[in-house]
């Protein structure tokens, strides 16, 4: 296979996110939530468990709702473009908005150029020559394609946890997303796998917009340029949690203005 396409220019993308509010019924997960996401900058989301970092990352590509009785108040912005209007369709911002999850996901019963090409084949390319371009590119783009060039028809499920997570990047970018969410990508990893998606995330940084949630600190301290703190308010009724301080990742790591975000980078919380 040959690339047969070129590589797709990659506009700047922005998110604006204004009193964002999450939902479980009743139940507010997270206090309102104002935050910038810049073009071509990586956004770590940092604290303990519990806190809603995850439950907001949800919330940027409308995929919070897809739990029952979830929903959510306040504003989304892509660029100009209101994601939580009605007028617009939640499948099309999900794959604006791609996400790669904590667990690897190779789809069971397709090969690894299918998992590639589905999301293709669901955006209306049809040719054979384009889908091999596409995927060709994708798989590069993740830093794969050497090691899978010769095992195309091979399931997902041969290769490596560290290998299934690049594959899920590379399904996520090959339909071209605006921003790309990652929730904990590397939680189920080794080390050195670890390494591989960090580099990968610094690469990705010059042609998309990233938010990513992590635990781990050091990780956010290597890859983000813009650092969130989230922690969970004891004092109200029910846990709740609540944005705290954001900031380059360089002021939040050595001089944090909020003294809970100290408390939690040393270990007294959290």
């Amino acid at each position: 296979m040959t690339v047969a396409t070129q590589a797709v220019a990659h506009p700047a993308h922005r998110m604006t996110v204004r009193q964002l509010t999450p939902f479980y019924g009743k139940r507010q997960a997270v206090q309102a939530v104002d935050l910038d996401v810049r073009p071509h900058e990586i956004l770590a989301l940092i604290g303990p468990s519990g806190c809603g970092k995850s439950t907001v990352l949800r919330c940027l590509n409308r995929m919070h709702e897809a739990i029952p009785y979830a929903h959510v108040a306040g504003t989304v912005k892509l660029d100009d473009t209101d994601i939580y209007s009605p007028r617009i369709d939640a499948t099309l911002v999900r794959r604006k908005i791609g996400m790669v999850f904590q667990m690897p996901i190779a789809l069971r019963t397709r090969s690894i150029y299918e998992n590639i090409a589905v999301g293709l084949r669901l955006g209306g390319i049809r040719s054979k020559g384009e889908l091999d371009g596409r995927v060709e590119q994708a798989l590069r783009d993740a830093n794969l394609w050497d090691e899978v060039k010769d095992k195309l028809a091979l399931s997902g499920l041969a290769l490596s946890g560290g290998q299934q997570q690049r594959l899920s990047i590379a399904r996520t970018i090959a339909v071209v997303p605006a921003v790309i969410l990652f929730d904990e990508p590397c939680s189920a990893l080794d080390p050195i796998s670890t390494l591989k998606i960090e580099a990968l995330l610094l690469q990705l940084r010059e042609r998309y917009t990233i938010v990513i949630v992590t635990h781990n600190m050091q990780q956010a301290a290597r890859v983000a340029d813009r650092t969130a703190v989230f922690m969970v308010e004891q004092s109200a009724a029910v846990p709740l949690g609540v944005l705290v301080e954001e900031g380059t990742t360089d002021q939040i790591f050595s001089t944090p203005k909020d003294s809970r975000t100290e408390d939690y980078l040393s270990g007294r919380v959290g």
